[in-house]
């Protein structure tokens, strides 16, 4: 039997993830790889612990609580990719620096793109757990929505992860001074995929934090800030599309691709809590 002081000490932990991947992340920027790639398996490796300890260790039960620690690890996967972002940093503003950074551009990319993935098949998984309440109302909304969305999202990744780098390259090293006039409309176009499907990815986890709430595997109190953040933040997208500041800045920081996962990441890590109880 683990420990309680070791269970605490995990959740803390993994809670703690997020926040200290955006700190580092756009506090620091980027550095060189010799740095974060060690620094982030010694994390991928203590996150993948840290849920095994809190309740993932279920699994070798074969129970129906080892098929929700399964899904909820799903949810957790996402962030244990994207905490290599810390390290990375903002994605280059300038074709230049992208070009120099090329193949770290498409790791991140690829990365979200296998994390959408994930959240996908979480959903799906958990969607199929809560199917057998029959409290499934809000839940199928919510996996309508993120089947939308995901196809969607990983579109929009490959278009910033490859599209956007092999056209930075040919400008980089091209004798073209300047992009050519059709890519404002296309970025005009990805840009509002991104807010269709950023919009839909929290609208579908606010409606999987109401059905759980509803069979009662999350607190009332973690439900209702699930709950709350997802509705504040379709609602900041949807009228970012029509009003003008601070609702476009708004809008577009919570555009930014791991943070519609964030949310799901802590359901997640609240679900291997429960379950590992």
């Amino acid at each position: 039997m683990l420990s309680k002081d070791a269970r605490l000490t995990s959740y803390i932990y993994l809670l703690l993830v997020p926040i200290i991947v955006a700190a580092f992340g756009f506090g620091v920027g980027h550095v060189s790889y010799k740095i974060y790639l060690p620094l982030w398996l010694l994390n991928a490796v203590s996150m993948g612990l840290a849920s095994w300890i809190l309740g993932l260790n279920v699994v070798r039960n074969e129970n129906r609580n080892s098929n929700l620690a399964k899904t909820a690890f799903f949810l957790v996967v996402p962030w244990i990719l994207i905490s290599m972002f810390a390290g990375l940093g903002p994605p280059p503003e300038t074709p230049s620096e992208w070009t120099a950074t090329a193949t770290e551009q498409q790791v991140r990319y690829c990365f979200l793109v296998v994390s959408g993935v994930f959240v996908a098949l979480a959903f799906v998984g958990l969607h199929d757990e809560l199917k057998s309440t029959g409290k499934n109302f809000y839940a199928d909304l919510g996996l309508t929505a993120i089947l939308i969305s995901i196809p969607l999202f990983i579109i929009n990744m490959l278009y910033w992860g490859f599209y956007l780098t092999e056209l930075f390259k040919i400008h980089t090293h091209g004798v073209a001074t300047s992009l050519p006039d059709w890519f404002s409309p296309i970025r005009l176009l990805f840009g509002s995929i991104s807010t269709v499907e950023v919009a839909l990815t929290y609208f579908a986890t606010f409606a999987f934090a109401r059905s759980l709430k509803s069979v009662g595997w999350l607190s009332k109190s973690s439900a209702l800030a699930y709950v709350f953040f997802s509705l504040f933040a379709f609602s900041i997208i949807v009228l970012s599309t029509f009003l003008s500041e601070p609702f476009v800045t708004a809008g577009f920081v919570l555009t930014i691709p791991a943070f519609p996962f964030i949310m799901p990441y802590y359901i997640g890590v609240n679900l291997l809590r429960r379950v590992g109880e």
